[in-house]
């Protein structure tokens, strides 16, 4: 947390697209301060406030979980991590306890990096690809279609749940959404994706990108303190469901650990091909 939905969410936030909230496009910044030296991993402390200072937003995007605020001359990249949040405020606000950036605006408002347990990091680099080079597809990109995508799961031989968290196999997917992307596959978490038939993939595909949508429309999962801005979690069909019946044939739902990260399935409707169950 947060994912591909959540970042999204706060993206089109930042940009003014949320009822109520104002856009920081065409901003100017005309001040920076890191509050713990450890957030920024590229350049210097003492280069990125004479880099950063004078740049004008000019634009916000998102790779995978990457947020990509586009300046005058360099790309701010900021990685939300376990426990990121980013918001618009007033600088005549006092300075919050989990701040670990603030980007001072023009216009008397600023950008609050927080991040209570520290895991964040921001970049400023004139190349995005220097932090974003061996993520994987997008995955609404129209380029990555059935058969790649099949050739893809074909070419490597790992339990799907972990490959679909891994961001240079495909960049965006979390725990959560490859819980409810495998369950509306019908797909058993450990299957080995050197295994799934051209159908299974096809499905897999469709669901992550119906998952990720449905998530992005919901404006992400609240499902505890650190992210407030959703209700997929009001959604579900597996995760943080344990014991709970399926929603298509009414079997507990399961919960195992794959890759040290909390897994849920329905043991009836997810049997693997390869006889995982």
């Amino acid at each position: 947390m947060p994912e591909l939905p959540e970042v999204e969410t706060i993206r089109r936030t930042l940009l003014g697209e949320k009822a109520g909230a104002p856009s920081i496009r065409g901003l100017t910044i005309n001040g920076a301060i890191i509050f713990w030296e450890r957030t920024l991993d590229i350049p210097s402390l003492e280069e990125f406030g004479l880099r950063i200072v004078g740049q004008q937003v000019k634009d916000i995007g998102r790779r995978g979980k990457y947020m990509l605020v586009r300046l005058t001359d360099d790309t701010l990249i900021i990685h939300l991590r376990m426990s990121g949040d980013l918001w618009v405020e007033g600088q005549d606000l006092s300075l919050g306890q989990h701040y670990r950036m603030v980007l001072n605006f023009d216009n008397g408002s600023r950008l609050v990096f927080n991040d209570a347990r520290k895991f964040g990091r921001v970049w400023l680099v004139s190349d995005p690809e220097q932090v974003l080079g061996k993520l994987g597809p997008e995955p609404f990109d129209p380029a990555l279609n059935e058969q790649n995508f099949y050739e893809s799961l074909r070419s490597r031989r790992r339990q799907l749940k972990p490959l679909l968290m891994d961001q240079t196999f495909i960049a965006g997917v979390g725990n959560i959404y490859a819980d409810e992307a495998l369950y509306r596959a019908r797909l058993h978490p450990l299957q080995l994706s050197s295994r799934v038939t051209q159908g299974d993939a096809a499905r897999l595909l469709e669901s992550i990108r119906a998952v990720l949508q449905e998530g992005i429309e919901r404006h992400g999962a609240s499902i505890d303190w650190i992210y407030r801005g959703g209700d997929f979690q009001n959604y579900f069909g597996v995760y943080r469901r344990t014991g709970e019946p399926c929603w298509n044939c009414g079997t507990p739902i399961a919960r195992i650990t794959v890759g040290q990260r909390g897994t849920h399935f329905c043991p009836t409707c997810q049997k693997g091909n390869d006889g995982t169950a």
